[in-house]
């Protein structure tokens, strides 16, 4: 099949590890390298990429999964709206079964009789508010550059069509300052990144300019073995060289320009705003909140919400698995009380997590 097996091809690994190999002997220091997506993180476990790289190259997770890194605030705020009368809560299905504070889950609203449904697309709601004009629609807005212009297209064609029984809870995030705050983290010391193959089909690779800028290496990657072994490969040359920038290798799908109509929609319906990130802390201008003139759709603008206290799920150790600085292993709680079974943080559940990864491969 055209793009999937040519990039998994034996002779092209091989052929690679070999490159990798003699680049890392000549280095002869450690490196590490964060891959920043969720996508990459299950795939280098899927392949057992970990195992081919030779023992001075370390890959590490960074916060790259949007359903891990929703604060615990946003996870009960979602809880509180879906418990409501005459609501009828949307979202993707990651979120379903992610915990809040005090255990309770999207999953255990609907089991106690809670009107909560799962989308694949966001155009879905259009229906559903067209079909139950009574009720309050509620979707929450969760992902990163790649899935807002979904949103924002939904929210213009409910304004075009003088839908009001739908309102957007937005906690989407964007993936730059994120980045800015890894790079300004004194417990981390990231040689390199692999960039998010799918966000940068929409940003473009001039968003990553920060990367370079400090000193690191950069390299927007695929998401097949031969996509992300070449990757490693490119940071370590980057490296080996000391010639630092952000360099596409997921050409197939990337453009330096990015999607400009998308971001273009995207900006059109949402501004950015500070948010709280799980393990990063607030990060400023860092997600995305509706512009005034969409008040009418936006869930916080609409709905009166009670001060909700939220804390960190006490053991858990998502924070520091997000950030890079701890491993599923190092965590207490990891396959012994938190399984995807009985997930207790996001990690463990959303098939991007880290720990849920880690559960499965390693």
């Amino acid at each position: 099949m055209k793009f999937i097996d040519e990039y998994r091809d034996p002779a092209v690994v091989a052929g690679l590890m070999k490159h990798i190999t003699c680049t890392a002997r000549r280095l002869s220091r450690p490196v590490t390298i964060m891959e920043i997506c969720g996508s990459h993180t299950y795939a280098i476990g899927r392949f057992g990429i970990r195992k081919l790289l030779p023992a001075n190259i370390r890959l590490t997770s960074g916060p790259g999964c949007p359903v891990c890194v929703t604060s615990a605030r946003d996870v009960d705020l979602a809880l509180y709206f879906a418990g409501l009368p005459d609501v009828i809560f949307v979202t993707f299905g990651d979120m379903l079964r992610v915990p809040g504070a005090g255990g309770d889950s999207l999953q255990k609203k609907r089991a106690e009789g809670c009107d909560v449904r799962v989308v694949s697309s966001a155009d879905e709601c259009i229906g559903i508010a067209l079909s139950h004009p009574q009720k309050e629609i509620i979707m929450m807005g969760i992902g990163f550059e790649t899935t807002a212009p979904t949103i924002a297209a939904v929210i213009l064609a409910c304004r075009k069509n003088n839908i009001r029984n739908f309102s957007v809870f937005s906690v989407h995030k964007i993936v730059p300052p994120a980045i800015h705050a890894l790079l300004a983290d004194p417990l981390l010391n990231i040689d390199g990144f692999l960039c998010p193959g799918h966000v940068s089909t929409m940003i473009g690779a001039a968003a990553y300019q920060m990367i370079p800028d400090a000193g690191r290496a950069a390299v927007i990657t695929g998401f097949e073995p031969v996509d992300i072994l070449e990757g490693v490969w490119m940071i370590l040359r980057q490296i080996e060289s000391q010639k630092m920038e952000v360099a596409i290798q997921y050409s197939r799908g990337v453009r330096p320009e990015g999607n400009r109509r998308a971001m273009t929609l995207l900006q059109s319906v949402f501004e950015t705003a500070d948010a709280q990130w799980r393990g990063l802390g607030t990060i400023p201008e860092s997600g995305l909140a509706l512009r005034d003139e969409f008040a009418a759709f936006d869930t916080m603008k609409r709905i009166s919400v009670p001060d909700i206290q939220s804390g960190d799920i006490p053991g858990c150790g998502c924070g520091d698995i997000l950030r890079g600085i701890k491993l599923p292993h190092d965590c207490p709680l990891f396959r012994k009380v938190c399984t995807p079974v009985n997930p207790v943080g996001p990690c463990m559940v959303s098939s991007e997590g880290t720990c849920s990864t880690y559960y499965k491969y390693y």
